[in-house]
């Protein structure tokens, strides 16, 4: 038992590049995500607690802290979160402190319930310098194959591309 908890770490395989042009290799990356989703939970208490913020924050992070307090290599820690390389995943954590901080100075939480928000109809004039994002129009093929399905019709001519001629 000795001997696994001392060689373990030693025969763990070392990264040698995160393959993503200035994210650099992390070699003690589980300490340091440690480090962050611990000081993510304790932060996020400023929080009120019936936020959806909060509870979102608190549940993907004491998830993420339990996976890597349970595994030792970043391989499996990458493995099991399946949410990136732990390098990614060290700038998220970072990210989020800075977000959580932000959240707290702008209280978005603390809107008065008489509060009325200003809402813009569709047929409301938009100015110039606004971009109108609407999408481009259905390609006419679309609506051909979505009437074809609606309607009945031999539906493996659709889905293979033939031509009905």
């Amino acid at each position: 038992m000795f001997l696994r908890a001392v060689a373990r770490p030693l025969m763990a395989r070392v990264k040698q590049t995160t393959g993503i042009v200035g994210l650099d290799v992390v070699p003690n990356a589980r300490e340091v995500l440690i480090g962050l989703y611990s000081k993510t939970l304790n932060e996020i208490k400023a929080v009120p607690e019936d936020e959806g913020y909060r509870k979102a924050v608190e549940s993907f992070t004491s998830h993420r802290l339990k996976v890597c307090q349970e595994e030792e290599d970043w391989e499996d820690i990458e493995k099991k979160l399946g949410c990136g390389q732990v390098e990614e995943l060290i700038e998220e954590a970072q990210d989020e402190l800075k977000l959580i901080s932000l959240m707290n100075e702008w209280k978005p939480w603390g809107v008065p319930d008489d509060y009325e928000c200003e809402v813009i109809e569709n047929d409301a004039p938009v100015p110039k310098h606004v971009p109108l994002h609407r999408p481009p129009p259905l390609p006419t093929e679309f609506h051909k194959t979505l009437e074809s399905l609606q309607s009945g019709k031999d539906t493996a001519a659709i889905s293979s591309g033939e031509s009905k001629a």
